[in-house]
């Protein structure tokens, strides 16, 4: 691993200017705070104080110092700063929270959530590596250089040029990440017009959600540079396919893949199966984690291959987990597939991480697969079966995390408290908002 010396090594050598030093807060947003490059070292030797009290969920006015403490595993340079027209070279570091009261760890930091559920599947003797499949869409701008919703071109699935117009924004995307490490593993246009998916190789917990985050801003800077809209956003437009972010699970144990079992007919292993059962078990409350925002739940209905009903399965994506084919031992892992890309890398893998864990303590082995597929069920079939469907909305989603411990647990008393006054502000202003959508169907009705 690099160390404080190794960064400063390569911020002479590679001629940086600037130093973002970037965090999350607990809903999401990407922040950072630029310095100049010659105060790098002062920054790894006594941090950067910044004012926690204007970052969402953080902590109040009295209590505002905190401290940023860059983690020099996460040095890259930006490439696509040198890329308009200026000398200008950036570089970013992504920093951990300190509380300047204690000086611990910040109990509000996203990084820090995650930390913990990684420390204690490592108590168990576990290490959890996840792959992500972010998809987005990419949309025109209007004249004032504002995003629309008209899609930057008519592409479908797998389709290519000149049906795919974005495919040299999309190898831009990909040589910008593998410049900032990235093993990129396929890319592809997706189902609906202008959406798009791009791959990205499996990694250790921390990494994986270091790297959804960086990719989601590298995504939106590169499309600024081809003067175009790119958004995260799970369902922009009504009628069509929303944007997910499916999530590969697997659990290694000194470097073995311990869900896989060559002699189970799904090559499952116990310990797989119990994680499984409590992924099922938590799935109502993590989908607020999930899938955060109202928007999230125009993506969770039926009809848009979204996985809506709490099952698993080899052969379908109907279900919320599915267990894809391996080729070999060290590949055998799970998919939820209800995960969407607007949700907080850290949290969400967190929560998904005590969730399975939970079931691997508690024996929560999973039920039978569900094989035939689960839209085509009534819902007296679905009762037969015992599939519940996660929830609607926003607001079902809350209040099944707020009678979740083991899920409020694993975010801990300050961001479980913070993030689910944000969220019930959110569906409370989303309740009383009127919609396009009534004013077309009612206004001149009544």
């Amino acid at each position: 691993m690099p160390t404080k010396t190794d960064v400063l090594e390569q911020i002479e050598a590679k001629g940086v200017d600037f130093l973002r030093l970037q965090f999350i807060d607990i809903l999401g947003t990407v922040k950072n705070v630029s310095v100049p490059a010659h105060q790098a070292e002062k920054a790894f030797e006594e941090g950067i104080y910044f004012d926690g009290s204007s970052i969402e969920g953080f902590v109040r006015i009295q209590e505002s110092d905190m401290r940023l403490d860059p983690d020099p595993d996460t040095f890259a340079v930006l490439p696509w700063r040198s890329q308009r027209g200026d000398d200008t070279v950036s570089a970013r570091l992504i920093c951990n929270i300190i509380d300047t009261s204690t000086g611990e760890p910040f109990v509000g930091d996203p990084r820090y959530v995650l930390q913990r559920a990684i420390d204690r599947a490592a108590d168990m003797g576990f290490e959890l590596n996840a792959g992500p499949e972010p998809e987005f869409f990419v949309f025109e701008k209007d004249e004032n250089g504002r995003a629309t919703t008209e899609t930057h071109d008519a592409g479908g699935y797998f389709d290519l040029a000149p049906k795919d117009l974005a495919q040299e924004i999309r190898a831009e995307v990909i040589y910008t990440l593998e410049a900032m490490g990235f093993e990129v593993e396929a890319s592809h246009h997706e189902v609906a017009q202008g959406q798009h998916e791009i791959d990205f190789k499996y990694d250790d917990a921390l990494t994986t959600a270091d790297n959804i985050a960086t990719f989601r801003s590298v995504v939106r800077a590169i499309a600024e540079l081809h003067d175009v809209h790119a958004t995260f956003m799970p369902k922009p437009i009504a009628g069509i396919n929303g944007s997910g972010m499916h999530t590969h699970l697997s659990l290694f144990e000194d470097g073995e893949n311990v869900f896989h079992d060559g002699d189970d007919e799904f090559s499952l292993s116990d310990t797989a199966y119990d994680f499984l059962g409590g992924i099922l078990e938590h799935a109502p409350a993590l989908t607020a984690i999930c899938n955060p925002t109202v928007n999230s739940y125009k993506r969770l209905v039926p009809g848009y291959e979204a996985p809506i009903y709490v099952a698993w399965s080899d052969v379908n994506r109907s279900a919320l987990v599915r267990k894809p084919a391996a080729r070999v031992p060290a590949a055998s892992r799970i998919e939820l597939r209800s995960p969407d890309p607007s949700s907080n890398p850290y949290l969400a893998l967190a929560t998904m991480l005590h969730a399975g864990l939970d079931g691997i303590e508690k024996g929560r082995s999973a039920p039978d697969p569900v094989r035939e597929n689960i839209y085509e069920f009534t819902e007296a079939d679905r009762e037969a079966r015992g599939i519940e469907t996660l929830p609607s909305t926003l607001g079902q989603a809350v209040t099944a995390l707020q009678g979740d411990d083991v899920v409020l647990d694993a975010l801990g008393p300050h961001v479980s408290e913070k993030f689910t006054q944000a969220k019930t502000q959110e569906y409370t202003e989303f309740l009383a908002s009127v919609s396009q959508w009534e004013l077309d169907r009612y206004l001149e009705t009544f």
